[in-house]
C-alpha cells in the first residue's frame, strides 16, 4: 500500500524537491540585475556614474599667528624671530560641474587660500583658482587650470526635492579617501540651526557627513547633484545624522555668475523686513492655518513698494514656491536672478491677491555721498556716507533706516571703539541727518563729547572727555 502511495505521488515529491533545490541555489548564487527595477536595488550604478566628478581639495592658507615677538620687549629682535605668518593646510571636497574644469566647493574650505590643488578620483591633479566666493552661501566656484574632458555632474533643477527622497553623500571624510554614505532628505528650507552663520537656506539630510565632506556632492538616485554638503550639527565632531547641504539651484546661480565674470555674488534686494506667521498671528489675521510671512517694514525704493505692496500684506509664495520664512524669501528671489520678473501670491486684509515684480540689486554707494572726517574730535578717522539701499544691504541695516553711517574707521575714532555700520544720530545734542550735519558737528569745540549711535539695533550713548 505504501509503495502504491509513493508511486502515485512521486511526481509531486520530485517537483517539490526541485523547487527547494532551485531556491537554495538562488539564495547562495548572486543574481545579475536584468531590469531597471533590479538595478535600483543597489547604489553601485549611481556611485559609478557620480563618484568620478567628486574631487579632493587641498588648500594652503596663510594665517597670522601670535609669537613671543608680539611682546614689546622682543620686537627689537623681530628680524631673528619666527615669522608672524604661518601656513596651514585644509582638506575638503569639491564637485566638477563642467568638462572644462568649473568646480564648486565650500567657501570655508578655500577661504584665504594662497594655493589650491585639486585631485580627481583617477589621481589626476590640477592647480585651481577661485572665480567667485561667497561667505553667506558658503560657496566658492573654482576653475581647474589646463583642464578639459573632465567627468562632471548635472545639477538637478526638476522635479523639486521631497522629504524622504533617497540621496548619497560623496566626499573625503577625515582624509581617509573617497567615501559614499546613503540616507534621505530629512528636511527642506532649514536655517542650519546653531551651525549656521546668520540665516541661510539648506537641505537637511541624515546621510553621514563628517569633517572633510565639506564641499562634496549630495546626489539623487539618478546621479544628479542636488546639493553641496557644507556643515553638520554635532557635539563629538562626528556625524549625528543632522547634516546640511547648499541646494543645487543655488549652486547653479553662483556658478552661472562666476562663468559670466562676476567676482562677487550679485543678490536681488527685496527691500522688505518680514516675520513668520505663527499660530497667534494667523489667528489675528483670521487664517485657517499659519502660512506665509508678514511684511512689517519696507523701503520706499524696494521692488515690493514699486509693485504696490503694503506693510501688513502676507506673502504666501514666490513663483509658486511656498514662503514661510525670511530665508526662504531671500533664497527664491536669489535663484530667480537679479533683474528677473517674479510672481508673488499674497493676502491683503484676508483676501488672496497676486502681483508681478522685478527684483534688482540695491546698487553701490555713490562716492559723492561719502565724506572723511579729520581734525580734532572723537570722530577723527571715520568715513561716513548717506544711507542708501546698497549700504542697507551691505551693512545689514534696518530696511527703513535713514541718516548717516560709518563705512570705515581708523585712527583715534577706532581706538575709541567706533565701528563700521554705526549709524550716527546725535552729536553733542545736534541731530545728524546729512553729511553737512556730520562735518559741522566734527568741528565743534567741547571738553565733553556726547555721541549717540545705533549699533545692531541697540542705541548707544557714548561720552568722552576730549
Amino acid at each position: 500500500a505504501w509503495g502504491n502511495i509513493m508511486g502515485k505521488h512521486m511526481w509531486r515529491i520530485v517537483l517539490l524537491m526541485s523547487v527547494l533545490i532551485g531556491a537554495m541555489a538562488r539564495a547562495e548564487t548572486p543574481v545579475v540585475p536584468n531590469s531597471k527595477a533590479e538595478i535600483t536595488l543597489s547604489f553601485a550604478p549611481v556611485v559609478a556614474a557620480a563618484a568620478p566628478a567628486v574631487v579632493n581639495i587641498y588648500a594652503t592658507k596663510q594665517r597670522r599667528g601670535r609669537s613671543l615677538f608680539d611682546d614689546p620687549f622682543f620686537r627689537q629682535f623681530r628680524g631673528f624671530g619666527m615669522p608672524r605668518q604661518r601656513l596651514e593646510n585644509s582638506l575638503g571636497s569639491g564637485v566638477i560641474l563642467s568638462d572644462d574644469g568649473i568646480a564648486v566647493t565650500n567657501f570655508h574650505v578655500v577661504e584665504n587660500a594662497t594655493d589650491i590643488r585639486v585631485v580627481l578620483a583617477d589621481r589626476r591633479e590640477f592647480d585651481a583658482e577661485i572665480l567667485l566666493s561667497d561667505a553667506e552661501t558658503d560657496i566658492a566656484i573654482l576653475r581647474l587650470k589646463n583642464a578639459h574632458a573632465l567627468p562632471h555632474l548635472e545639477i538637478r533643477d526638476a522635479p523639486p526635492l521631497n522629504v524622504g527622497d533617497l540621496v548619497l553623500a560623496i566626499g573625503n571624510p577625515f582624509g581617509v579617501g573617497q567615501t559614499v554614505t546613503s540616507g534621505i532628505i530629512s528636511g527642506l528650507a532649514r536655517s542650519g540651526g546653531q551651525a549656521a552663520q546668520g540665516g541661510g537656506y539648506f537641505i537637511q539630510t541624515d546621510t553621514a557627513i563628517n569633517p572633510g565632506n565639506s564641499g562634496g556632492a549630495l546626489v539623487d538616485m539618478s546621479g544628479r547633484l542636488v546639493g553641496v554638503n557644507t556643515m553638520i550639527l554635532t557635539r563629538s565632531g562626528g556625524s549625528n545624522g543632522i547634516g546640511f547641504a547648499v541646494p543645487g539651484p543655488l549652486v547653479a546661480v553662483v556658478a552661472d555668475q562666476a562663468r559670466s565674470g562676476q567676482r562677487n555674488l550679485i543678490r536681488p534686494w527685496s527691500g522688505i523686513a518680514v516675520q513668520m506667521v505663527d499660530y497667534e498671528l494667523s489667528a489675528a489675521l483670521e487664517q485657517v492655518a499659519p502660512a506665509g510671512v508678514l511684511i512689517r517694514d519696507m523701503h520706499p525704493d524696494s521692488a515690493f513698494a514699486r509693485a504696490g505692496f503694503r506693510i501688513g500684506d502676507v506673502i504666501l509664495a514666490v513663483n509658486d514656491a511656498a514662503i514661510n520664512s525670511g530665508a526662504e524669501l531671500d533664497y527664491h528671489l536669489l535663484i530667480a536672478g537679479a533683474g528677473a520678473d517674479v510672481g508673488v501670491a499674497f493676502l491683503r486684509d484676508g483676501a488672496p491677491a497676486s502681483a508681478r515684480l522685478r527684483v534688482t540689486p540695491p546698487g553701490g554707494p555713490d562716492p559723492d555721498d561719502m565724506r572723511h572726517i579729520d581734525g580734532q574730535s572723537p570722530l577723527a578717522g571715520v568715513s561716513v556716507a548717506r544711507i542708501t539701499p546698497g549700504l542697507i544691504a551691505a551693512l545689514d541695516l534696518p530696511v527703513s533706516q535713514e541718516g548717516i553711517v560709518i563705512v570705515s574707521v581708523d585712527g583715534f575714532a577706532r581706538r575709541l571703539g567706533f565701528a563700521i555700520g554705526d549709524v550716527v544720530s546725535r552729536v553733542n545734542g545736534r541731530d545728524i541727518r546729512t553729511l553737512d550735519d556730520m562735518s559741522a558737528a566734527a568741528t565743534m569745540r567741547a571738553d565733553i563729547w556726547s555721541i549717540e549711535v545705533l549699533r545692531d539695533g541697540q542705541r548707544l550713548h557714548l561720552r568722552f572727555r576730549f
